[in-house]
């Protein structure tokens, strides 16, 4: 691929794709779409689909270009949806789940309404990590977090998060969090979610007031930033949903439609006084522009430490809304990007066309 600001991207090899479609490889996802000439249709590289010869095999950089060269959607890989969305036949019980927050969903549960309980199982580790029953386990407990953390009574929380004893309510809370419910009264609750995107998911997380992290969910880095955000704000993090997390969801598909230029979402960035100058200078390059690293240790009026600028950027937990991504090399050629470098060339050429 390209990396010369300016000029289109470019497809990877047509042997490394094709590869990438046999192997249903997720790290392709928005790199390219995949249309089959024999059946006049379009697929995600992860589709599950029987896959075609190679040379029956056309690219496309992205779905539109597919479209407009007259291929349909696949009806099993879904590209219209965004990555990591909740597939229809899924859909109920997943708004079940979150509308009855005490109530524990079976196998037998399952069957009444057609699911197979292994695809649900494969769904929750593909896009979560976790199965089902351990995401519904994990719900529950954090938002019997939530409840300890504003005062309630202990023995009611467990309760009404579904477990039969207190014990039981106890020990499940000890081996999630690393300590017992009696001391989570001073602990700050962190609610992590996938968000979906054109470019892949996204996991986020925020407290009820700021937003700490927002990484795509393929970032190696990733277990290291939420371990350092753990220390940072001494929190327990748990899957669940708030305010603040729909509104970045919002404001995400406002920014992929080219719809907003600025987001505006209350943000927490603990970090040493060096990384937060160097991330609140990233706040301000404007939209559709970029800024070579050395400009901008210049701009914090450090202009020796560029090396150090660009780990600082490269330790910015919050993509795109802290849009490390409009940083490039002095020649304009992108480098460092954790989210891979494909991304920050999409990125940048959303905004261009914006």
């Amino acid at each position: 691929m390209r990396t010369q600001l300016g000029e289109p991207a470019r497809l990877p090899p047509d042997d490394v794709m094709y590869a990438a479609l046999v192997a249903r490889d997720a790290a392709f996802e928005g790199v390219f779409v995949a249309a089959i000439r024999t059946t006049g249709i379009v697929c995600r590289p992860t589709c599950p689909a029987r896959k075609p010869l190679a040379r029956n095999v056309e690219y496309f950089g992205t779905l539109g270009q597919a479209l407009a060269a007259g291929y349909r959607p696949c009806k099993r890989c879904r590209p219209l949806e965004p990555v990591g969305a909740v597939p229809d036949w899924l859909a109920e019980l997943v708004a079940d789940v979150e509308a009855d927050a005490g109530r524990r969903f079976t196998d037998a549960d399952l069957r009444p309404r057609e699911l197979d309980p292994a695809r649900v199982r494969r769904w929750f580790l593909r896009e979560h990590g976790l199965t089902f029953h351990a995401f519904q386990r994990a719900r529950r407990l954090g938002r019997a977090l939530g409840h300890l953390t504003l005062g309630a009574d202990l023995d009611a929380v467990g309760e009404a998060a579904g477990f039969e004893s207190a014990s039981g309510f106890r020990d499940a809370f000890q081996r999630h969090f690393g300590a017992p419910p009696g001391r989570a009264r001073g602990t700050c609750a962190v609610r992590v979610t996938r968000l979906t995107s054109p470019l892949g998911p996204l996991v986020a997380a925020a407290t009820d007031d700021a937003l700490v992290l927002l990484e795509f969910a393929d970032r190696r880095m990733l277990s290291t930033q939420i371990e350092r955000l753990r220390r940072h704000l001494d929190a327990a993090f748990a899957p669940g949903d708030n305010g603040v997390l729909e509104r970045t969801q919002t404001q995400l598909d406002a920014y992929f439609a080219g719809r907003l230029t600025d987001f505006d979402l209350p943000l927490a960035l603990p970090g040493t006084p060096f990384q937060r100058a160097v991330w609140s200078e990233l706040r301000t390059i404007p939209y559709g522009t970029t800024r070579s690293y050395a400009q901008q240790a210049a701009a914090i009026g450090r202009p020796e430490v560029v090396r150090a600028v660009g780990r600082a950027n490269g330790d910015n937990r919050l993509a795109i809304v802290v849009p490390c991504h409009r940083v490039v090399g002095a020649d304009g050629r992108l480098t460092g990007y954790g989210g891979h470098l494909w991304r920050k060339q999409r990125l940048l050429e959303l905004e261009a066309a914006h």
